[in-house]
C-alpha cells in the first residue's frame, strides 16, 4: 500500500467537496431533475415549495462545487448540469441501497422487512 501523500490528500479533499455539495436530499433533487435538462429557478422554488433564498443557497452549492452552471437571460436564471456523470454515480449508489435492503430483509425476516 502506498502511504497517503500531500498531491492524492488533496484529490480526495476535492473528491469530498463534491459529495459534501450532493450530500443533502434537496441538491441530490435537482441534480436528478437537471439530467432530464435545464431548469430556471423559478422551477424549482415552486416545486420544492421553498423560498427563493432556500433554493438559490442550494443551487450555489453545487454550482460551487462544479456541479452546475447558469446562464441569465434577462430576469430568470437557468441551470443545468456540467458533469451528466454524476447520474452513473447516483444508479450506483441505488445498487448499494438495493443491495443492502435484501440483506436488511433477510435478517429481519418477512414479517418485519419494509416493503417493496
Amino acid at each position: 500500500m502506498k502511504p497517503l501523500d500531500g498531491k492524492k490528500k488533496d484529490l480526495f479533499q476535492l473528491r469530498a467537496a463534491v459529495f459534501k455539495a450532493l450530500a443533502h436530499p434537496t441538491r441530490l433533487w435537482i441534480v436528478e431533475q437537471l439530467a432530464g435538462g435545464e431548469r430556471c429557478v423559478c422551477e424549482f422554488v415552486k416545486a420544492v415549495n421553498a423560498d427563493f433564498s432556500t433554493v438559490s443557497k442550494h443551487l450555489t452549492i453545487l454550482k460551487q462545487a462544479g456541479l452546475i452552471e447558469d446562464d441569465k437571460r434577462g430576469k430568470q436564471v437557468f441551470y443545468r448540469l456540467t458533469i451528466p456523470c454524476v447520474m452513473d454515480f447516483m444508479r450506483c449508489v441505488e445498487k448499494v441501497l438495493k443491495t443492502r435492503a435484501r440483506a436488511h430483509a433477510r435478517v429481519l425476516g418477512p414479517g418485519l422487512a419494509p416493503p417493496s
